[in-house]
């Protein structure tokens, strides 16, 4: 891979890690007004009547979120926020609560499925919020009996899936994903034993390995969350056993086990199949993260045997 198209890493990021993105007041307010007023207008209008979420969904990108997110929206007792990938406690927090409250239902709303159904829930599905501390601990304070369900997959299909994905919408096919594996097991073992949290954390944004160390990522948390609030599936047993692994998320949530009808799975791509000597190579690089995961989590996926 050349200078030119290696990935920068930035060790002081602009806002993955801050309290606030770096932008001038004028900016924000123009933002708040464009994406509030403008943008959602009736919504944010009435924001005062709208009501958040009670449990999220997070996990690596290509681990099936969005299929999560159309699946749970057909349950009686469950009604969608406006969109998936809000992203509001990470890089929207700017836009402030009303913002936030605009992409939910109303509490008259609310109100409905508890009389007809008993319960009533909605949710974030915002992907990226699992590589960010700074979101966990927002999130905590939000809601500290939030729930959260976190969707991991094979660190190696994930890899691949994102790289397939990205040279689809970008049509970038000057870096092979071979010269990425490369440099990228380089920095990532390089900097393993970093304890630089703003590094570690743009790292997962910007490296496409990285997202896959998922015990790194769950440890943080691990520390502000609950362990009974926290439910990990793996999007393999969501794609292949849909109806048992929505149960089990079903039960977790406290509501009534419910057939889904549409269980089309989403975003689905089609690419080569990996070349066997890089994916050996992911396999042993992987594995003793994988290894941390399984103990970190008390079960095993099957992940290490392909």
């Amino acid at each position: 891979m050349t200078n030119k198209q290696k990935k920068k890493i930035v060790y002081n990021p602009k806002y993955h890690f801050q309290e606030q993105r770096d932008i001038s007041l004028a900016k924000n307010l123009w933002e708040k007004f464009w994406y509030g007023l403008i943008k959602r207008h009736y919504y944010y209008l009435t924001s005062g009547s709208r009501v958040l979420p009670n449990f999220f969904v997070v996990g690596g990108v290509r681990c099936g979120t969005t299929s999560l997110y159309h699946y749970l929206g057909q349950h009686n007792c469950i009604k969608p926020a406006a969109y998936d990938e809000l992203g509001y406690f990470d890089d929207n927090y700017h836009l402030g609560l009303n913002w936030y409250r605009s992409l939910f239902t109303t509490k008259n709303t609310q109100k409905k499925i508890e009389l007809k159904h008993g319960k009533f829930l909605t949710y974030d599905v915002t992907p990226f919020y699992i590589y960010n501390p700074l979101v966990v601990d927002r999130i905590s304070k939000f809601s500290p009996d939030v729930k959260i369900i976190a969707s991991l997959r094979n660190p190696i299909d994930r890899a691949y899936s994102n790289f397939n994905d990205r040279i689809q919408r970008e049509g970038d096919t000057e870096t092979t994903f071979e010269e990425i594996v490369n440099y990228e097991i380089e920095i990532i073992e390089k900097n393993n034993d970093s304890k630089d949290d703003a590094f570690l954390v743009n790292t997962f944004y910007e490296l496409d390995l990285a997202k896959g160390l998922y015990a790194k990522q769950l440890e943080y948390w691990f520390k502000k969350i609950p362990r009974q609030n926290i439910f990990i599936i793996s999007s393999e047993d969501l794609q292949t056993n849909t109806e048992h692994t929505l149960s089990e998320i079903f039960e977790f949530l406290e509501i009534p086990i419910q057939k889904i009808e549409d269980v089309t799975r989403q975003n689905k791509i089609k690419y080569p199949k990996m070349d066997s000597s890089t994916r050996e190579i992911l396999n042993n690089f992987f594995k003793p993260y994988n290894e941390k995961l399984f103990s970190l989590l008390g079960k095993k996926f099957n992940w290490n045997d392909e």
